[in-house]
């Protein structure tokens, strides 16, 4: 009995405690002008509830407090804001003190020099540095050719094998930009590289807690080692005076054919951004495009079509060229339609630099704003029947070019890599269905928050065609 009383009383203690910590942070957060919410525990906030439930945290805030609220997530007071005109107009006013604002393990991790990192004319100077890589010019020129090479021989010998597609489209996607990147050396720092870089992608979304075993921890490691080994290879390019034709040997030119001369920390942040913002995208776009593909039958029959009479026109050993993407209009409606419904991105981070109203609120200065822009893609007012793929859909042209369109972000910091992105996809479905059939393996389950990801993978038995 005295055994069972002692239990209770810890647990009333405890209860106590832990109300109190919740009433004391709700005070904190009392100030006249902020949006209505929750801000959950100290220091935590409610990102434990955010990251596990995802979408239906979100629907459920919503309810309660209308489509612009207050929370803590991710180790930052934060206002979410799910009003397509609202964040329409925060995208387009980074000069009124809506600057990027992602994560503070984002920001460690990817290093003090990425694009979005910065703002102003630092972010004008890395920014420029960034499309003068991947211009359509050079796209044409240097990284399409480089790509057709590259997935032609990486979607050799998949015939009769059961592979597992999230873990070939990740391979896929990383050795693709490091190709592109660096194509004399990237055969012999793959394998470390990409090691390094899977931990660096984890620990980019996770709580800034330095402690051995985190993701967070084994992130800043990661980038240690790819610092290193980036660093090494730039050494060994300047010791030996030759010129490459590739992201890398543009980046470190330092004649007048360069207008963006970087330091060698700028240029290792942006090979790292390159890498980070292109790798997600890609991968997962290309992995549920084959998940959808095979489960509309239809679809697959008219991308299969699209792609087979460009064969047709085309000797066996010819590679996709620019005027060959840009026929691909079925091809880049299925890619659209797959981001959309699999919503690759969930939203966009901004921070603001001043105290400033927005929507009749007062925000202070230092919080962070996400423009959470998933449930835009489910509208049945913008997107009719929204939870089917509807490849058809994007073939009206007009879509692609409305307000509410922010699958590749908005405003001036929309994707800058959104075609070299879409070159990359459309050359994988190219050779992947003129090539082979397939049929799912074990029916995984599929989870679509924080990540779009097969938690055992996504298995298919492949077959030629």
């Amino acid at each position: 009995m005295a055994l069972f009383m002692v239990i209770l009383g810890l647990f009333v203690l405890v209860l106590c405690i832990c109300t109190a910590l919740l009433r004391w942070n709700e005070m904190r957060y009392r100030k006249k002008g902020l949006p209505p919410g929750t801000m959950g525990w100290p220091v935590f906030g409610e990102t434990t509830e955010f990251l596990k439930q995802g979408p239906n945290f979100m629907k459920n805030q919503r309810a309660r407090f209308g489509s612009f609220f207050k929370s803590h997530i991710l180790a930052c007071p934060t206002v979410v804001s799910m009003d397509p005109e609202l964040n329409r107009y925060i995208l387009m006013n980074e000069a009124k003190g809506l600057v990027p604002g992602y994560p503070q393990s984002m920001l460690d991790i990817l290093g003090k020099c990425n694009i979005a990192a910065v703002h102003g004319s630092t972010h004008k100077q890395m920014r420029g540095a960034l499309l003068a890589l991947i211009s359509p010019t050079m796209i044409r020129e240097q990284l399409l050719p480089k790509i057709d090479e590259f997935m032609r021989t990486f979607l050799s010998n998949w015939d009769n094998k059961v592979i597992n597609i999230q873990e070939k489209t990740k391979e896929m996607a990383f050795l693709s930009s490091l190709k592109q990147i660096a194509s004399a050396e990237s055969g012999s720092v793959a394998q470390e590289f990409m090691s390094e870089f899977f931990k660096l992608v984890l620990g980019t979304l996770s709580l800034p807690i330095d402690l051995p075993g985190t993701n967070y921890c084994r992130g800043l490691q990661a980038r240690k080692n790819i610092v290193r080994i980036l660093g090494q290879l730039i050494a060994e390019r300047r010791a030996s005076e030759e010129s490459h034709k590739d992201m890398l040997g543009y980046l470190m030119r330092k004649d007048d054919s360069n207008r963006y001369k970087l330091s060698d920390d700028e240029i290792i942040d942006q090979i790292i951004t390159i890498l980070y913002s292109g790798y997600e995208t890609v991968s997962t776009t290309s992995m549920m495009a084959v998940k959808y593909l095979h489960d509309h039958p239809r679809v697959l029959e008219e991308l299969r079509k699209e792609h087979m009479a460009l064969r047709d026109r085309k000797r066996q050993e010819d590679p996709i060229e620019w005027n060959d993407l840009k026929s691909m209009r079925f091809t880049r409606a299925v890619i659209f339609e797959t981001s959309r419904l699999a919503t690759i991105v969930n939203g966009v981070l901004r921070k603001t630099t001043q105290e400033m109203e927005l929507n009749g609120f007062v925000i202070p200065k230092g919080w962070r704003i996400y423009v959470y822009t998933r449930e835009i893609n489910y509208d049945p007012f913008l997107y009719p029947d929204p939870l089917a793929f509807n490849p058809w859909r994007w073939m009206d042209k007009s879509l692609e070019s409305q307000s509410y369109f922010l699958i590749f972000g908005g405003g001036t910091r929309q994707c800058p890599g959104k075609e070299l992105g879409i070159a990359e996809i459309s050359t994988f479905l190219h050779y992947f269905v003129t090539r082979y059939r397939w049929e799912e393996v074990g029916g995984e389950k599929l989870m679509k928050f924080p990540r779009v990801e097969a938690p055992n993978g996504l298995h298919i038995r492949v077959s030629s065609y």
